[in-house]
């Protein structure tokens, strides 16, 4: 598509407003969308796959902004230095000093910048980082992170098989093929319309990333069982579990915001699922947890976390996220897993997940919880997922990341009560 002056200023715009909001990225784009609804559907994946590449790669780009860093030096930095346009697709837009000032900004030498500018990390993530990882592993998985996530969709087994779905959409000229190791997962190559498709409308397929579909294989519910999941959201997970059980049995999803409860509902009616009870919680210790006490079989906990494994489709998370924010987040994680845990009978799963990057989130939960609940023995994440003939390379915790498997970053300790 042409460049316009009117399409950059309105990705400049956005750019300035998402710089200084607080709020997530994908909300302050859906309002200015909202806002803006003369904007074609090409106009829009423009300013949003621009101001995106901005969010992914802010350090070095405003090394090439050179001493005056502005919303507008980051968009044309963004084209030119990191999408690849030439003078010539840019002429129509930048005027003369900008043209001399790009010529600088694709000379400077991103091998010779710090490391944190290089991969575009802001510097306590860097260095939490370089703790965890040699330097060569974390510029693969800071590059990893720093790329637009694929489209993954789940089958919904109650409805369909993975093979009619792959079939159908590919007698529509979708490129699609199954994922590399969830059982129910098709990748699509490029980010297609379903919002009205057929197949989404009648919850036979569902959007989730696959290593989030792995969390299901890891818990394993049955027909006829008693299961939780603790921090359901929208309830993705939710209904991967339901389907896994055939629709039978109790399923509960908590959560404590109503707001992401009701974005279940819809999404359950298309499912066909008949043994999901949503409830709303004030926190992980409301009545409603209490009176379940041990009487559970198996516990999901895909605990409220920094976000920090989903920066791909979420970038302007690490530039949000504080180290304060963080500590935070780690004692409510432990909190939760704890009142989590008392909800199971003896031979009962808990399944303990984030979408961190973090060992403080990760590890270090997971450790200080076993430490003090000698009931609870962890169990292998891989020889659970290798007995379903998932070929997952873990060991006894799963560990996903985007430079190794291809899915978001993804933690997950498996514990069975004992006693």
């Amino acid at each position: 598509m042409r460049l316009t002056p009117v399409l950059l200023k309105h990705a400049e715009l956005l750019l300035a407003e998402l710089l200084r909001s607080p709020f997530a990225a994908d909300s302050v784009v859906s309002r200015c969308f909202r806002e803006h609804r003369g904007l074609g559907q090409q106009d829009r994946a423009f300013i949003a796959e621009t101001v995106y590449a901005v969010l992914r790669r802010k350090r070095s780009l405003s090394a090439c902004c050179l001493d005056n860093v502005t919303s507008r030096r980051l968009v044309l930095a963004a084209l030119a230095c990191a999408q690849g346009l030439n003078r010539r697709e840019l002429e129509p837009v930048i005027n003369e000093s900008e043209t001399k000032w790009l010529g600088l900004a694709k000379a400077v030498r991103f091998d010779e910048l710090p490391a944190a500018v290089r991969l575009d990390l802001p510097d306590w993530l860097y260095e939490a980082l370089s703790g965890q990882y040699a330097a060569d592993e974390l510029e693969k998985l800071a590059n990893g992170l720093n790329q637009a996530a694929p489209l993954d969709l789940r089958v919904n087994t109650l409805k369909t098989t993975r093979e009619a779905v792959l079939d159908a959409l590919r007698a529509e000229g979708i490129d699609a093929a199954a994922c590399r190791f969830s059982p129910l997962g098709i990748r699509l190559a490029g980010k297609p319309s379903l919002a009205r498709h057929p197949l989404f409308l009648d919850g036979s397929i569902e959007v989730q990333d696959e290593g989030s579909q792995l969390l299901g294989f890891l818990l394993q519910p049955k027909r006829g069982e008693m299961v939780a999941d603790f921090c359901a959201g929208a309830g993705g997970k939710t209904l991967l579990l339901g389907a896994m059980m055939h629709s039978q049995g109790r399923l509960y999803a908590f959560d404590i915001a109503e707001k992401r409860l009701s974005r279940l509902k819809p999404r359950l009616a298309r499912s066909g699922l008949s043994n999901v009870h949503p409830a709303r919680i004030d926190s992980e210790h409301d009545i409603k947890i209490k009176r379940l006490a041990g009487k559970l079989d198996r516990v999901l906990v895909d605990a409220p976390c920094s976000g920090l494994g989903t920066l791909r489709r979420n970038p302007d998370l690490k530039w949000r996220q504080t180290p304060d924010g963080v500590a935070e987040l780690i004692d409510k994680q432990a909190s939760i897993l704890r009142a989590a845990a008392a909800l199971l009978k003896p031979g009962g799963r808990l399944v303990y997940a984030t979408c961190s990057l973090l060992d403080g989130e990760n590890d270090g939960v997971a450790d200080g919880f076993l430490a003090c609940h000698p009931g609870f023995a962890p169990l292998s994440a891989g020889e659970l997922l290798n007995r379903q003939e998932i070929a997952v390379y873990t060991g006894e915790r799963l560990r996903l990341a985007p430079h190794r498997h291809g899915t978001d970053g993804f933690f997950a300790v498996v514990m069975e009560r004992q006693s």
